[in-house]
C-alpha cells in the first residue's frame, strides 16, 4: 500500500468523519469535497453514482411520506400502542418487535418517533426500568431495513448483485435477513430483561422522584395515540400502500409476468475478444450498446426490477392523493420524506466518493485482501460494519462496499448472510433515533454514558448483530446448498 494510497484513504476518512460531525445533509455534501480532491487534486477518474437506487428510494420515500401525510402511519402507530398497552408486562419483547415490524413495512426507522415516548410511559407506569425495551426498541427500528422490501439497503443489495452476476431476488433476500434479524432481536431482548436495577432498587431513581416535580414529570405526563381519531381516508392509505408493496414482491416472485423487452445481450468467448482484438477488456465489451453482427444479439428481457419497485411506488403515492386525500405539501413537510432525502443526498455522496476511490486502486485492494477473503470470506462484514459507523447509512454502506465485495470474488449468497453487519451506526450514539430514545426516557434510565461509548445501545447493539450475522450466514449456506439461492 503506496504512501499515496494511504493519503487519499485518509481523505475520504476524514470526509466521512466530518459530514458525520454535522450530521443530515453535511454527511452526502462534505463527501463532495473529498470526491473534489480526489478528482481535481490527485487526478482520479471520478467513479459513478448510484443512480438506480437513488431513484428507488426517491420513489419509496415519496410514497411512504404520502401515507404519513393522508394519517395513515397514526394508524400502524395506534395499532401498535394497543398491542403494548394490552401486554405491558411483555414490553421488553413486543417493543423491538412492534417498532421492527414498522420499519419492515416503510422501509424507513424514522416512523417510530411516535412509538417510542409511548413505550417509555408504559415501562414506567407497569414499573420495568425504561432501558431494558427502549435500547433493543430504537436498535430494532434500524434492524428492519434490511428486512424491508422498499428499504434502500435491500433494494441496492438487489440492484448491484444483479449487475455483478448474482441474480436475486426481493422474497429471496427476505428469506435470509427477517429470520436472521429476529433470532438477533430475540435474543437481544433476552439480554435487555433484567438489564440495570429495577426502578424500585435504583438508588438514583429514587432520589430523583424524591424531588415532587420530578416525581410529577415521570408519573404524571401520559404518552398515547389511542385519543386520536383515524379517518377512512387514512386507513385507504395504508391499504393502498400495503398492495403495492403486494404487487412488488409478486413480480418478484414471478418476473414471468412482467412485459418483456428487446435488449442487447454480448456474446461472450475466447473468438469474439480476439476478434476486437486485446485493446478492449471483459468489463469493456460487456458495456457495448449497439449491434454488431456476429458479436452480440438481440434478446427479450423482462422489465428490471428496479424500474418495477419505482413505477409502482410512484403510482401508489398518485392514488393516495387522489383517493385519499392527502396533501402533497404536508407529505414534503413529514419527517419520513424529510429524512429519506437526506439519505439520497448522504448516498449519492458517500457512495461516489468510495467508488471513486475503490475503483482507481481495485488491483492493489485485492492485492492485499485476496487471501483473507479467501480463506474468511465472511470477514468481510468487519468492513461492512466499520463503514457502517462511519456514514450512519445502511443503504449508503451496501452502495459503497458490496462493489469491492463482488469484485474481491465474494460469493453473493456469504454477503447475503453478513448483510445484518451494515447496521453498525449504534456503536457511536449521535443517530436520532438513539438521541430522541434517550429524550423520550423521563426516568433517565436510557442514557448516553460518561465515556460516549458505554451507552444504553451498545450491548443490544451489539448483541443483534453477532447474532444476525451468524444466524444469516447459516441459513444463506443452507439455502444455497439446498440451490433455493
Amino acid at each position: 500500500m503506496s504512501a499515496l494510497m494511504i493519503l487519499q484513504l485518509c481523505i475520504v476518512l476524514a470526509a466521512l468523519w466530518l459530514g458525520s460531525r454535522y450530521g443530515s445533509l453535511a454527511l452526502g455534501a462534505i463527501s463532495g469535497i473529498g470526491l473534489a480532491i480526489l478528482v481535481f487534486g490527485f487526478g482520479l477518474e471520478p467513479g459513478t453514482p448510484p443512480t438506480d437506487v437513488i431513484y428507488i428510494i426517491i420513489a419509496a420515500v415519496t410514497c411512504a411520506g404520502i401515507m404519513q401525510a393522508s394519517g395513515g402511519m397514526d394508524w400502524l402507530i395506534q395499532l401498535a400502542e394497543k398491542l403494548l398497552r394490552k401486554h405491558p408486562d411483555r414490553i421488553t419483547f413486543l417493543a423491538p418487535l412492534c417498532t421492527f415490524f414498522l420499519t419492515v413495512l416503510v422501509g424507513t426507522g424514522h416512523v417510530v418517533y411516535t412509538l417510542m415516548p409511548i413505550i417509555c410511559d408504559i415501562a414506567i407506569k407497569k414499573g420495568i426500568r425504561p432501558e431494558r425495551p427502549c435500547g433493543i426498541a430504537s436498535i430494532a427500528s434500524q434492524i428492519g431495513i434490511t428486512c424491508s422490501p422498499i428499504a434502500a439497503a435491500v433494494v441496492a443489495f438487489i440492484t448491484i448483485s444483479g449487475s455483478n452476476g448474482y441474480a436475486i431476488t426481493i422474497p429471496k433476500v427476505l428469506m435470509v435477513t427477517i429470520p436472521a434479524c429476529l433470532l438477533g432481536i430475540i435474543i437481544a431482548s433476552v439480554a435487555s430483561y433484567k438489564r440495570g436495577k429495577d426502578l424500585d432498587k435504583d438508588p438514583e431513581f429514587q432520589k430523583k422522584i424524591a424531588d415532587p416535580e420530578q416525581r410529577v414529570f415521570i408519573y404524571g405526563n401520559k404518552a398515547t395515540t389511542l385519543d386520536k381519531k383515524i379517518a377512512p381516508e387514512s386507513k385507504r392509505a395504508v391499504y393502498i400502500f400495503f398492495g403495492a408493496l403486494l404487487v412488488i414482491v409478486f413480480f418478484a416472485i414471478f418476473q414471468n409476468c412482467l412485459p418483456a423487452y428487446e435488449t442487447v445481450k454480448a456474446i461472450k468467448g475466447a473468438p469474439v475478444m480476439e476478434m476486437l482484438g486485446a485493446t478492449i477488456t471483459p468489463e469493456q465489451f460487456a458495456k457495448i450498446e449497439e449491434v454488431v453482427p456476429d458479436v452480440t444479439e438481440v434478446v427479450m428481457s423482462p422489465l428490471k426490477m428496479n424500474l418495477v419497485i419505482q413505477i409502482v411506488m410512484i403510482t401508489a403515492a398518485a392514488l393516495m392523493i387522489i383517493f385519499c386525500k392527502t396533501s402533497p405539501k404536508k407529505a414534503i413537510s413529514g419527517p419520513v420524506w424529510q429524512s429519506g432525502m437526506v439519505a439520497v443526498v448522504a448516498i449519492y455522496g458517500i457512495a461516489w466518493l468510495a467508488d471513486t476511490y475503490f475503483a482507481n486502486y481495485l488491483s492493489n485492494i485485492q492485492e492485499m485482501l485476496a487471501s483473507m477473503v479467501e480463506q474468511y470470506p465472511w470477514s468481510i462484514a468487519f468492513a461492512f460494519f466499520l463503514v457502517s459507523v462511519l456514514v450512519n447509512s445502511q443503504g449508503a454502506v451496501v452502495v459503497a462496499m458490496l462493489p469491492l465485495a463482488y469484485k474481491l470474488g465474494i460469493d453473493g449468497w456469504v454477503l447475503l448472510g453478513v448483510l445484518p453487519s451494515v447496521y453498525g451506526y449504534f456503536f457511536i450514539p449521535n443517530y436520532p433515533s438513539d438521541i430522541a430514545t434517550v429524550n423520550f426516557d423521563r426516568t433517565g434510565t436510557t442514557k448516553i454514558g460518561k465515556y460516549l461509548l458505554n451507552h444504553s445501545f451498545m450491548m443490544p447493539g451489539m448483541v443483534h448483530t453477532v447474532v444476525a450475522c451468524v444466524a444469516g450466514y447459516v441459513i444463506a449456506y443452507l439455502y444455497h446448498s439446498m440451490g433455493w439461492i
